[in-house]
């Protein structure tokens, strides 16, 4: 891979990763436990957040691919940038939607279980986040 498209690519994929880290793995789960922040408030929060955040990581991702697709990418590459916009792809196409539906439910004032939906959602960020850690050591060895 050329040397400017695989910088631009990793300075991007590692942005991307910091901003997931610190949303999803950070700021998510400690809202809930702030002073005074109730389910129905905590959820409010969170749909701001990651409506953002997801919003960021699709700009994100046409970076990436963008600079990947004009830089001679090795199969290597290419297939970590298919894992990492794909997964982004299924949360926004099939997890957010059932957990917005949900939370709708919840903000409306029904009393529900516990969701199984956010294990999905931090499923599949997992293979996320990994994905990106290794794309961006990749794009860095380019």
């Amino acid at each position: 891979m050329n040397t400017t498209s695989a910088a631009a690519a990793g300075a991007v994929t590692f942005v991307w990763l910091g901003m997931v880290l610190a949303i999803s793995f950070l700021e998510a789960p400690l809202k809930f436990r702030a002073p005074g922040v109730t389910v129905p408030l905590g959820l409010g929060i969170g749909r701001l957040v990651f409506r953002a955040l997801n919003s960021v990581e699709a700009v994100l991702a046409v970076a990436v691919i963008v600079a990947v697709a004009v830089g001679d990418p090795t199969a290597s590459v290419v297939a970590l940038t298919v894992v990492v916009t794909a997964s982004l792809a299924g949360q926004l196409a099939v997890i957010r939607p059932r957990l917005n539906r949900r939370s709708d439910r919840v903000l409306a004032g029904e009393e529900l279980p516990r969701s199984r939906g956010h294990l999905a959602y931090v499923a599949v960020e997992l293979v996320k986040v990994i994905a990106l850690l290794v794309l961006g050591v990749s794009l860095l060895a380019a």
